[in-house]
């Protein structure tokens, strides 16, 4: 029998909004003030304030015929989380704002909410306001997070050095590769009710494209080893794109290298399969939410010692340029060849 849903008129903007929210336990002593006044109030006495904002559009940065609305709202908090943790900050508040079609019910709002709810239990954060209306293009999301960092402690993409160490937690191309495998059951799919798409094997890549996670576990292990990293960036568009982002805003160049890009085995039989270059995979893949840094070469050994971190290269004079050292010893020029939102 058919799940009857319920039309969001019903309810109204006001009445959603509350019917999502309701329950909401404020986590943060930042948070004075949360969901029902007219704005949110935030507290931060002697701290450095960090807002970012994203905004996902349907059909654009997501596809819905294979994202689940649950993952879908999980996702669109993390990877705002993510650029709290790439200055180095800890993620504190999120503002959600809606564009909703008149093809979405009040239940495939609460599914999505069941995500952005889930993400702010795992990552300790506040949903403190937003915004809905209307949409003629689908679902719109645009989500705002804010955190917090000791002043001192602020990392950017304009503190690299020469001789510093290029360091990359996790490993890279897996949500790549996991989009590529979800675009090609979808095609595969088309106008076959009883197709079955077959993930059995590549669940680690599925789960990277679809449920990223934002590396707060880095961020507090670099705390413990006392190590602040000269700049860092997450890794969204792509290992190639974000290290250019480094180097330029630095004024420095870099060197790094093949065989210590790190990948994952599900990763390069899935490449393998799709007859795709790996390592162009791992260069430009994107939507990785890895966190690429760079920390000073007498912190060798204290940032070697971390688990889940690989040092991959290091930063150079800026006359020398951006290159890869492939396997056998030749220089590959790096290109910023990750996604571009404006294409």
């Amino acid at each position: 029998m058919e799940e009857k849903l319920t039309e969001i008129s019903t309810l109204g903007e006001f009445g959603l909004i509350d019917h999502v929210t309701k329950g909401i336990e404020l986590k943060n002593d930042s948070t004075i003030r949360g969901i029902g006044d007219d704005c949110a109030q935030l507290h931060y006495p002697d701290t450095e304030i960090l807002v970012t904002t994203d905004l996902l559009l349907e059909n654009v940065h997501f596809d819905l015929t294979y994202v689940p609305l649950k993952h879908l709202g999980y996702k669109a908090v993390v990877v705002n989380l993510s650029d709290i943790y790439a200055m180095n900050g800890t993620p504190r508040q999120i503002t959600v704002s809606l564009g909703i079609s008149k093809r979405f019910a009040v239940e495939h709002i609460e599914q999505l909410y069941d995500g952005i709810r889930l993400a702010c239990d795992v990552y300790g954060v506040d949903l403190v306001g937003g915004d809905t209306t209307s949409s003629r293009q689908g679902l719109v999301i645009s989500i705002t997070a804010i955190g917090d960092a000791p002043k001192n402690e602020v990392v950017s993409r304009y503190g690299a050095h020469a001789n510093d160490l290029v360091c990359v937690s996790g490993d890279l191309g897996a949500a790549y590769m996991g989009l590529q495998l979800l675009e090609r059951e979808k095609v595969a799919s088309a106008g076959n009710k009883d197709f079955t798409p077959d993930f059995s094997g590549k669940e680690y890549i599925i789960e990277r494209q679809l449920k990223p996670e934002a590396r707060k576990d880095i961020i507090q292990s670099l705390r413990n080893a006392g190590i602040v990293p000269t700049s860092m960036i997450d890794i969204s568009d792509g290992l190639s794109s974000e290290l250019l982002h480094i180097c330029h805003k630095s004024h420095v160049g870099c060197r790094i290298y093949e065989d210590r890009i790190p990948i994952d085995y599900q990763t390069a039989v899935m490449a393998e399969e799709l007859n795709m270059n790996l390592v162009t995979a791992a260069l430009n893949g994107g939507e990785d939410y890895e966190l690429l840094f760079t920390v000073p070469l007498h912190q060798h050994e204290q940032v070697e010692a971390i688990p889940g971190i690989k040092i991959i290269g290091h930063i150079t004079d800026e006359s020398l340029g951006y290159a890869m050292i492939t396997r056998d010893g030749q220089e590959i020029p790096l290109r910023a060849q990750g996604f571009n939102h404006m294409q």
